[in-house]
């Protein structure tokens, strides 16, 4: 998990954990960057998974009257009220994001804005879960991999493009920010990360008839990419589904749109 923290964590007392992939960010341009992407307000519900040793917390909590935050690392946890300017403003929640209700955060029906660094070992998962609460949520900004957030905002005929890229943008509007060398962390990490933003759809552009069988069939289409849809689909549609859809069968998944994967899905047998 890429942590943020301005300072060198030993300074701080604190070693970096392999287990929790740690990796704290130092750069001070990088961090005031992320913080005008947020653009945070007061009345806004902002949560923060993965704080680490606060030097994003800092400056948002600064910006917000009230800031959550939630830290899977208890020795992380325990020290982050002495390193914010104004720790009655923070709320801290010991807990793995996987495997938390969202819904517990929503206070006087305001939306959540979320902010965070994902593991890179759970990002996808921790991606999905966090869409299941899309229609409590305003806004999401992470740090992650660039080459993940490549797949995030792909485009159609791009060798990026894949089943992330489809079902990321079938919940959300996504825009990706900015690059963060590995020199902006300690220690450096072997790969470049990235920011990005995503807007959760209050309204869906395109709306699939089954989400399960949407998802169900990118996963397929994309685990076989090289063969066309005839090939990889066989059996899966129902009679004259591709006519139906209006999609060509000798098409390739990564040349499809949105809108032809959600044509595809409706045509499938149930």
């Amino acid at each position: 998990m890429y942590q943020i923290n301005a300072l060198n964590p030993k300074d701080e007392g604190h070693h970096t954990r392999k287990r929790f992939g740690q990796n704290f960010l130092h750069d001070q341009r990088v961090i005031a960057k992320i913080v005008r992407s947020v653009s945070p307000r007061a009345g806004d519900n902002v949560v923060e998974i993965g704080p680490g040793l606060a030097a994003l917390t800092s400056p948002l909590i600064g910006e917000c009257d009230a800031l959550t935050v939630l830290e899977l690392d208890r020795d992380l946890a325990a020290g982050l009220p002495g390193r914010v300017p104004h720790p009655e403003r923070l709320t801290i929640i010991e807990t793995d994001a996987l495997k938390y209700d969202f819904n517990l955060l929503i206070k006087d029906d305001r939306p959540l804005r979320v902010v965070g660094n994902l593991p890179y070992n759970i990002s996808t998962p921790l991606l999905f879960h966090l869409l299941e609460f899309g229609d409590k949520i305003k806004d999401m900004h992470f740090m992650l991999q660039k080459e993940v957030v490549d797949r995030i905002t792909a485009s159609p005929n791009t060798k990026e493009y894949g089943r992330l890229s489809v079902m990321i943008q079938y919940f959300c509007k996504p825009t990706f920010l900015f690059e963060v060398p590995p020199g902006s962390f300690n220690p450096p990490p072997k790969v470049t990360s990235a920011v990005f933003r995503l807007e959760p759809y209050a309204t869906k552009p395109i709306i699939a008839k089954n989400e399960k069988a949407l998802a169900r069939l990118v996963s397929h289409v994309f685990t076989q990419r090289r063969k066309t849809l005839r090939n990889s689909l066989k059996g899966m549609l129902v009679e004259d589904g591709f006519d139906k859809a209006g999609v060509d069968p000798m098409a390739r998944p990564e040349t499809l749109t949105l809108a032809q994967f959600v044509a595809l899905s409706d045509q499938m047998v149930a």
